[in-house]
């Protein structure tokens, strides 16, 4: 009998989540057209010339929802609509957000190469404020900003294209001094890709040049949909949400709603599913496999702890090959275990080599894995990464690297690339599994979108409008929520609480945290009811109290009068060095150096100290207190010409009311203020969250702590007492 060749099973994930704001159906971030242009066409395109390569391609409904949107009903993104304006017609705010977020690319491989659009980042500065950019880009002239627009969706083109079409290579030659036409003709350049992305993979999957498979259709974390209990199968310490979320009937239909968009896009259901990063579980599996997809994959750390033994020896070597390199069945549905050291070299390290370094280390990784193998069976290594996220790091977007990978794996019959139906259709080489283990592909475990504080803020929000939405159907059985389930199953998407907690880090965390939450209010949109205040509240900052550097001691009765009268009228407060609370979402140092709190029986006080004195500052700030707990509320306090004005408001039908009401402020060296509780609703007992806000022009400068809340309760009147005894 022949020896079989070592088969190599890559699949390239293809994701977006949904950017559309269900309220204005405006798209917030551009990265479904901009990685449409770049990655998607492409990465099968590429193919053509390799014809021995068979690879799957997943497909995530929600990113070709979202073309469709594009290409047949006039979606735009901000990034979009701010392009097409001529630069003499956009607005001061419109011009600082060009200067601000047209760089959104890898410097290195998409900006520093073209001598024009690194002059333009060199201009804007690679660390700024917001402040600054409100000087910055009064140095950009009218050219300057159309240069910028079309540099930026210019280098979002790939490569591939920009070599066929003669126009794309007149642009990169003339590189400054753009028309209005050109840049017009750049986005109709964007827009004939766009448009091809779809039949492409159509033509290819009904051709059987590739195989396509699908994921549940927002992308969800299904094992956490059908209960968030089955977190603590990998982590039973963990901390859940107060509420729990279980239902099933959930993940049944992101699994049907993605299979139907799937089949009638490309007129045949798929074979196999990628459940949102790899995440599984026995129920998720069984219910994938109910619904009629033969396999799934996810990563090895799963499989290892489905087995009970480990894979790998200290040093990351394989220590049971024959075990990873085989798909297993599992009540029916076979599993994929992903190479995972393999996969992330593709993702995370060759883009630092030469193409030849690169795909040298990866054969040479394949040959020791073959010869690792027994030669009597088929054995596979699946290659599994997202498909659109690497490749900005790698020169030439990643083409010189998977050219010349595809090349040599074609020519060498040591190997071959093959689909995951391909090896089960030629291979008998499966093996069992008696219990499948709760986990993603990363860490084999959920822990990345429930346990960290805002994680669990997030599903209890989500919980809380799901039973919202649920009771309203009960009560009005005939009317017509179908738009709003459809919200609810957007905001069920892996990717918001992907940015949430301290996994992970973006300049655009906010967007997502406002798109999370915007989902969860198209909900009470449609069926007519006010939208919760608890949805206003950010869940990036809700429940992060910050602690002080020195806890409260006892009862505070400072003079307010901006002096510092004693050394002892604020000695029992908490203080908080603001410096130490600094983070990288704030890229300059403030002038408040510290912030004092404390309370007596009637009221709490705030003391801010500064870099110089307050009565010093010569152009007009403003203070804000903001409060979120008891009641939703601030006091805005007005410094001009050494002259103040204070203000307190309640939030109210999600608009700012002035109640009238007396706040005691001095500012003189410090800013002090008294707050009685009777004001903010404060109870013995009641948590009190704020966090303190100085604005500029409009604009928020600074703030402490830099991210989060300062937590206090309120106390009792013998609070000295027990905190003497």
């Amino acid at each position: 009998m022949s020896e079989h060749p070592l088969y190599i099973a890559f699949f390239w994930h293809m994701h977006q989540p949904s950017y559309r704001d269900p309220l204005t159906g405006e798209y917030r971030l551009p990265w479904v057209r901009l990685h449409g242009t770049k990655d998607y066409l492409d990465m099968l395109l590429i193919l053509e010339d390799f014809p021995e390569i068979h690879q799957t391609f997943n497909i995530v409904p929600s990113l070709f929802d979202q073309l469709i949107d594009y290409i047949e009903r006039g979606a735009k993104d901000k990034h979009l609509i701010l392009t097409l304006k001529s630069p003499s017609e956009l607005t001061e705010d419109e011009r600082m957000f060009v200067v601000e977020n047209f760089f959104l690319a890898n410097w290195d491989t998409m900006v520093k190469p073209y001598t024009r659009y690194n002059e333009l980042l060199i201009k804007r500065g690679v660390r700024f404020s917001r402040q600054d950019i409100k000087r910055i880009h009064k140095y950009f002239t009218d050219d300057d900003i159309r240069d910028l627009q079309v540099w930026f969706n210019l280098v979002w083109i790939d490569p591939m294209f920009v070599r066929k079409e003669p126009f794309l290579q007149e642009m990169y030659k003339k590189g400054a001094y753009f028309t209005e036409e050109e840049k017009v003709e750049v986005i109709n350049h964007q827009y004939k890709i766009l448009r091809n992305i779809i039949p492409s993979y159509r033509n290819a999957f009904q051709k059987g040049m590739v195989e396509l498979s699908v994921t549940p259709f927002y992308h969800p974390i299904l094992p956490l949909l059908w209960d968030t209990n089955n977190a603590r199968i990998a982590m039973p310490n963990v901390v859940l949400p107060k509420r729990r979320f279980a239902y099933p009937q959930d993940a049944q239909a992101q699994i049907k709603l993605g299979i139907e968009f799937f089949t009638n896009l490309f007129g045949k259901a798929p074979n196999g599913m990628w459940p949102s990063e790899g995440s599984v579980c026995e129920d998720i599996a069984k219910e994938i496999h109910k619904q009629g997809i033969r396999w799934i994959a996810t990563d090895e750390d799963v499989l290892s702890a489905s087995l009970g033994y480990g894979l790998r020896d200290s040093s990351g070597g394989v220590t049971t090959p024959e075990s990873l390199y085989k798909p297993y069945d599992y009540e029916g549905i076979k599993i994929f275990f992903r190479d995972h050291r393999l996969s992330d070299q593709v993702g995370f390290v060759y883009s630092g080599l030469t193409a030849e370094d690169a795909v040298k280390d990866f054969i040479g990784k394949l040959q020791t894995i073959k010869n690792s193998l027994p030669k009597d069976s088929a054995f596979v290594v699946p290659v599994i990464l997202d498909g659109e996220n690497a490749w900005e790091y790698y020169k030439n977007d990643g083409h010189d690297f998977l050219s010349l990978l595809y090349e040599t794996i074609s020519k060498d019959k040591r190997f071959r690339a093959i689909t995951m139906s391909e090896y089960l259709n030629i291979s008998d080489n499966i093996g069992k599994l008696h219990k499948l283990h709760a986990g993603s592909w990363i860490n084999a475990n959920f822990g990345v979108w429930i346990g960290h504080e805002e994680d669990n803020i997030a599903w209890d929000y989500l919980t809380q409008v799901r039973e919202d939405l649920e009771r309203f159907a009960l009560e009005n059985p005939n009317f017509d929520i179908s738009e709003a389930w459809r919200s609810i199953y957007a905001a069920e998407g892996s990717d918001w609480n992907w940015w949430y907690g301290d996994d992970h880090s973006t300049d655009t965390a906010e967007e997502f945290d406002e798109l999370f939450r915007r989902h969860l209010m198209k909900v009470y949109e449609v069926i007519g009811k006010e939208i919760p205040s608890f949805l206003y509240v950010p869940v990036l900052t809700e429940d992060r109290e910050v602690l002080p550097a020195t806890q409260i001691k006892g009862f505070i009765y400072p003079k307010i009068d901006g002096t510092i009268t004693s050394y002892y009228e604020w000695l029992n407060s908490a203080f908080m060095e603001h410096k130490q609370t600094g983070g990288s979402m704030h890229k300059i140092e403030g002038f408040i150096t510290g912030l004092y709190y404390g309370f007596n029986e009637r009221s709490f006080c705030i003391r801010l100290d500064s870099v110089y004195p307050f009565r010093e500052i010569k152009d007009p700030i403003i203070v804000e207190t903001k409060i979120i707990k008891p009641i939703e509320c601030k006091i805005r306090i007005q410094i001009r010409d050494n002259k103040i004005s204070s203000s307190f408001m309640i939030l109210k039908d999600a608009h700012w009311k002035e109640i009238s009401t007396t706040i005691n402020v001095a500012v003189e060296d410090i800013l002090e203020m008294e707050i009685p509780f009777d004001n903010i609703k404060a109870k013995v007992n009641d948590e009190i969250q704020f966090s303190v806000h100085i604005m500029k022009n409009g604009d928020e400068i600074e703030r402490c702590p830099w991210r989060g809340y300062i937590t206090l309760t309120c106390p009792s009147p013998d609070y000295e007492k027990m905190m003497w005894y």
